[in-house]
């Protein structure tokens, strides 16, 4: 199941499911990551499917390579010159994509401005400002925080996201909100409601977050739940016709 995501006029937005790909076990079935040890051609297959269900040439989509950091490349080809956590772009039928199983995919768009960004935020990058940092350069490209909207997507949930103390700890000094309980009474994050808290901080306040839990919904892979497994994706662009 692919859902549409609202950004704006002339913004397509999405984010991807479990089902509807080719992988076989643990991969099942539309697995969009290139990196967990699926067959290159399934992952091929199940990228162009997932274009297609959005009316886009998976020729030109942004696949980043995640490092859990807090770079940020602008981009104006499918290409990238290394390993970054957010992307942006001005070019209108290139896609951005975001890959997770946990990890929040963040989506952000300035319609008017003709700029959109995508980041992958767990919980590295989340204290690290990998978010704050796209927001950023989308605002030195000419976007304006008052205009833009913002989706934050599926991801581990602070109901199950259990951590050690030290670590919750770490990550609530860099961004408050994040700190959480479990439903087990133990320490952990709640990363979408930090992300929140950051663009909420940036002067973004047209924010969408999608409930899903990654761990408890089996309908999306989910690294902390099943130890070896697929990735969905985030996806956002302008629209070529707009």
């Amino acid at each position: 199941m692919i859902t549409a995501v609202a950004l704006g006029d002339g913004v397509g937005a999405a984010f991807t499911g479990r089902a509807g790909g080719v992988s076989t076990a643990p991969l099942d079935s539309l697995n969009l990551g290139g990196a967990v040890g699926d067959d290159p051609a399934a992952v091929l297959d199940n990228r162009r499917r997932a274009a297609a269900a959005l009316g886009l040439d998976p020729a030109r989509t942004v696949w980043m390579r995640q490092v859990h950091g807090a770079d940020v490349a602008f981009v104006t080809t499918p290409d990238l010159p290394g390993p970054v956590d957010a992307i942006v772009t001005t070019v209108p039928g290139l896609a951005l994509g975001v890959l997770v199983a946990d990890c929040a995919p963040v989506l952000l768009a300035d319609p008017a401005a003709g700029i959109v960004g995508a980041a992958h935020s767990g919980r590295p990058g989340t204290a690290a400002g990998v978010v704050p940092a796209l927001l950023k350069s989308m605002c030195e490209r000419g976007a304006d925080p008052a205009r833009m909207t913002a989706a934050i997507g599926p991801a581990a949930c602070g109901r199950c996201y259990e951590v050690p103390a030290e670590m919750r700890d770490e990550v609530a000094a860099a961004v408050p909100a994040a700190y959480a309980t479990t439903s087990k009474g133990t320490p952990g994050l709640d990363i979408r409601a930090g992300i929140a808290e950051q663009l909420a901080g940036g002067g973004v306040t047209g924010v969408q977050i999608d409930p899903r839990c990654t761990i408890e919904d089996p309908g999306l892979f989910s690294y902390r739940r099943d130890g070896r497994t697929g990735r969905f994706a985030g996806y956002v662009w302008l629209k070529e016709d707009a």
